[in-house]
């Protein structure tokens, strides 16, 4: 008999009991929008300020507690997560070469965040000086970082820190040499949940840019968390001297902005986003001038700038190119009428380039997996760069010559950092990579595509056991998102491992509103068109029914944020397709989301009720509005944070309280000390994953089976 064949074996059919829920008093208000009245019997749920929507909430981590700590075999599942996320292999990533200085974020399990290091060896990570340790500056685990920049000469590094997933960070400054902090540089309130954040640092060290909200009397209480501006902060000089620069009366309300200085400190370029729906502006400084220029307006496509070696701006445009081209913009006369296209629109989506002295190197899109080309500076192509099969490339960083640095990961090996050596046209394997309990030796991923409500043909990738048997009965996950123009690349997750262990599937969709097909694959899923997102993904869960990787009851979906929002409107259009919905931190109530202050910034992808075809088109869908007494909703845990500064959790909260009066198995896990999921410590991310694996594995009525044991770490 073999090994598999002696593995202990556990079933069980479905959720245990639960407490009921919590009484839930109905508050009706009444809205008219364009003549239409809508009545919102859980308005009362908005407000956190009121005692009674905390003990609401209470009841409800208390109900949900009861349920989730007693699922079948949870303390095995719990073991099996805790193995695979704990693993203690680094994960490398965030990489900057300054001053002949390499810095990367490094997450070394089990640390609870991730640090900064100095690179001594691309081969020898014993080699490596911590710099940066939120770990050891908050043994807690509550403190993160946000970002960080190195100075140009890579003397100083300046990191925003921010508390329990709220986002809102300071910027801290440090000396590389020493490790000490200048305590008196200190800045701020530089990045935020909504806007985000950003610094480009003057030439000789001596200062940088940064971007901020208005300060308390600057702007009305109301506007404190908009209207995004760039300051100008000397070392050594009170923060309170520090020198408005951009951004009073050019930026909109929801300006997103992104510095950079070029690499011989005489210019900065500002990238401002209007929101999230994709509008740009780029403004131009000349540093001896100390004058800023208007580069380019929302009309003009330009979606992403840097600078090159070669006295020159390069840009992505989008302008009559929605899959993109490069265009090289000289500085002596900075204007886009002098701008010449060096790579056009092609086959693929251009997502981001690097430069180096000679080259160019091009990140792009193919519907979800990516490559990475060269061009010489003139737009010839070179090649391609080898990467990893149903690969992702990030992270591109111009290192030493014309070498580049970029991370590779697909969805069964895991991440690793490569050098490509560009004299030898040879791509080098670095000793920064990950390795992992969850061994993929035995799976593969498979591509296929479903076809759409409206005939379009959407990716999907399918990670399975190779041997699989395809007769209708195996538990699957399907997950998606589908929005923002951000594509849906291939990652390694420890956790599809378990999937595969219970002898089940993980299948990711690339729907429409995404970026993996260029701007008219996003604007196909956006504002008046965001039905398309969900008509996609239903059509991605019939592919994996009618193809018999799985069944309905056995298929359970997992979304957050955006794809939160896709749980929702999945849950609520198409109940009977799903066995189990675990919806993170999403969107519910599309007539009340802009009413946060994120909300604002993201009604530039959404619509917005003020508009009559848009508030048709978000009532349509809305989740919240939705659902209905007497139908059959499948199990439902909808897990968000308290100090979530991108989607309130009154959208959860609502959700919750809606599907429980028409009877449905709904389930409110809130977080006290987390957010949207960034800065969510190792201990957190290990927790919410159990909870939703146990979850999803009781509501499908997954027999378990225990694992092998895990494999020995491998030297990278």
């Amino acid at each position: 008999m073999s090994a598999f064949a002696l593995l202990l074996t556990m079933t069980f059919s479905a959720l245990p009991k639960a407490p009921p829920p919590p009484a839930t008093p109905k508050n009706p208000v009444v809205d008219e929008y364009h003549g239409q009245k809508i009545t919102d019997d859980y308005r009362w749920l908005e407000n956190w300020d009121d005692p009674a929507v905390r003990q609401w909430s209470d009841a409800q981590n208390a109900r949900a507690r009861a349920l989730l700590d007693k699922l079948p075999n949870r303390d095995a599942i719990e073991a099996r997560i805790t193995g695979l996320l704990s693993w203690q292999s680094p994960i490398y990533s965030g990489l900057r070469y300054r001053g002949g200085r390499l810095f990367v974020l490094k997450m070394q399990p089990p640390k609870q965040q991730p640090f900064i290091v100095q690179v001594g060896s691309l081969q020898d990570t014993s080699r490596e000086k911590v710099l940066v340790d939120p770990n050891a500056i908050d043994p807690s685990g509550g403190t993160s970082i946000d970002f960080y920049e190195p100075s140009l000469d890579g003397r100083y590094l300046a990191v925003s820190l921010s508390k329990g997933g709220t986002e809102s960070g300071d910027l801290h400054l440090f000396e590389v040499e020493s490790g000490r902090e200048l305590s008196g540089d200190t800045v701020p309130r530089v990045n935020s949940g909504t806007a985000g954040g950003s610094i480009a640092w003057n030439g000789d060290g001596t200062g940088f840019w940064y971007t901020r909200h208005p300060a308390p009397g600057e702007r009305p209480k109301e506007d404190l968390g908009f209207y995004q501006q760039v300051w100008f902060h000397k070392l050594g000089t009170p923060v309170e001297k520090d020198v408005y620069a951009l951004g009073r009366t050019e930026f909109p309300r929801i300006a997103e902005t992104e510095l950079h200085t070029s690499p011989d400190g005489r210019h900065v370029v500002a990238v401002v986003q209007k929101g999230d729906g994709g509008e740009y502006e780029v403004f131009l400084l000349d540093v001896k001038k100390k004058s800023w220029t208007k580069l380019a307006t929302w009309e003009d496509g330009i979606k992403h700038a840097e600078f090159g070696l070669d006295g020159a701006l390069w840009a992505l445009s989008r302008k009559d190119a929605p899959r993109g081209k490069i265009v090289r913009i000289p500085l002596d006369t900075p204007t886009l009428d002098k701008a010449q296209v060096v790579v056009p629109e092609g086959e693929a989506n251009i997502v981001d380039f690097e430069l180096t002295p000679k080259m160019l190197y091009v990140v792009e899109q193919l519907g979800g997996p990516s490559r990475l080309r060269r061009f010489e500076l003139t737009g010839a192509l070179l090649g391609a760069v080898k990467t990893l099969p149903v690969s992702a490339v990030s992270g591109v960083e111009r290192y030493v010559g014309d070498d580049v640095l970029y991370t590779n990961v697909s969805f069964i090996e895991p991440r690793a950092v490569y050098r490509f050596d560009a004299v030898n046209d040879a791509t080098v394997r670095t000793a920064m990579a990950q390795t992992s309990a969850a061994d993929f030796s035995d799976a593969e991923v498979v591509r296929e595509e479903a076809v759409s409500k409206d005939g379009a043909r959407v990716p999907l990738s399918i990670i399975k056991p190779k041997k699989l048997k395809l007769n209708g009965k195996n538990p699957a996950l399907l997950t998606g998102y589908g929005g923002f123009n951000i594509p849906i690349t291939p990652s390694f997750n420890p956790l599809v491992r378990v999937w595969l262990d219970q002898g089940g599937v993980y299948a990711v969709a690339n729907l429409r509103g995404g970026g993996e097909f260029g701007e008219a694959w996003h604007q196909a899923g956006a504002k008046t068109q965001k039905q398309h997102v969900f008509d996609d993904f239903l059509a991605c869960a019939k592919h994996l029914v009618q193809r018999k990787y799985t069944s309905a009851n056995k298929l359970a979906i997992e979304g957050g944020s955006n794809g939160g929002l896709l749980m929702g409107a999945a849950m609520t259009q198409a109940p009977k397709q799903f066995g189990a919905v675990v919806a993170h931190v999403g969107y519910f109530d599309m007539l009340r989301y802009e009413t946060r202050p994120n909300g604002a910034f993201n009604n530039t992808e959404y619509g917005s009720v003020k508009d009559e075809a848009e508030f048709k088109a978000l009532w349509a869908y809305s989740p919240y509005h939705h659902v209905q007494k007497g139908t059959k909703y499948p199990p439902a845990l909808f897990m968000t944070g308290a100090n979530d500064p991108r989607v309130d959790p009154l959208h959860s909260r609502k959700m919750v309280a809606q599907l429980q009066a028409a009877g449905a198995p709904a389930f409110l896990r809130t977080s006290a000390g987390t957010g949207h999921g960034g800065g969510t410590p190792l201990s957190g991310k290990i927790a919410e994953a159990v909870d939703g694996c146990a979850f999803m594995f009781a509501a499908l009525g997954v027999p378990w089976k225990m694992p092998p044991p895990a494999p020995k770490p491998s030297a990278p």
